[in-house]
């Protein structure tokens, strides 16, 4: 919101439990198309039929989305984030948890920025994966990129990671955000392997396949039904 209302001063700071400080520079995400990664470039060339852009934030990829003509709703659970969509012009906006839509259906579903990562943790990704079966037509599809994380981890000798004992998954993090001088709540949040994701995706009967592969460990699948 400062940002749209041309109070930038500073950037969100965000602090992990991999004891990672990293900036999150609020122009990022009022970026256009041709500043997007690619694997978001191709994620939006790949959408069709009626869209559902999870976790929309500021709206940049609705709003590529929308201009380009298709029929496309933002989804976020941040009344600020809602706000700032509105007033960029996003026509169709849902103020709401993916967790509790319901009785509505789409035929993409877009989970870009590692959107998947608000299963927050491994053992929650089957009732996710159900949600987006309840929300997905039958021939639709789910866009989504994530990473794998493992090599953030410290490397052995024989090749193997160290991965402290507490994790369940080493791809569970928990961060927590701060700006100015506010600082966010502690949140969990999920990277997933492809063999992961593909693994439960099977589990819960979907396919999985991958569209791209990033450059940093990072890749862009497609989920649809079996």
């Amino acid at each position: 919101m400062d940002y749209h209302n041309s109070s930038y001063t500073e950037d969100i700071i965000t602090h992990s439990s991999l004891d990672e400080e990293d900036v999150l520079p609020l122009p990022y995400m009022f970026r256009e198309y041709k500043q997007m990664p690619v694997l978001e470039q191709v994620a939006l060339n790949q959408c069709k039929g009626e869209i559902l852009d999870v976790g929309c934030g500021a709206g940049s990829h609705s709003l590529y989305l929308q201009k380009n003509g298709f029929n496309v709703t933002g989804l976020d659970k941040s009344p600020g984030a809602i706000s700032v969509c509105k007033q960029r012009g996003l026509s169709k906006i849902i103020y709401k948890d993916f967790l509790s839509l319901e009785k509505m259906q789409f035929d993409t579903l877009l989970f870009l920025m590692n959107g998947i990562g608000i299963a927050g943790k491994l053992k929650n990704l089957d009732r996710f994966l159900n949600q987006i079966k309840l929300v997905l037509r039958p021939d639709g599809q789910v866009l989504l990129d994530s990473s794998d994380i493992l090599y953030m981890f410290e490397a052995d000798d024989d090749g193997g990671y160290w991965i402290p004992d507490d994790l369940d998954y080493y791809g569970e993090v928990t961060f927590k955000m701060t700006y100015k001088n506010e600082e966010s709540e502690p949140f969990d949040w999920l990277y997933i392997d492809f063999n992961t994701l593909k693994r439960a995706a099977s589990y819960n009967g979907l396919n999985c396949e991958i569209i791209k592969e990033g450059t940093h460990n990072d890749y862009l699948a497609r989920l649809t039904y079996k």
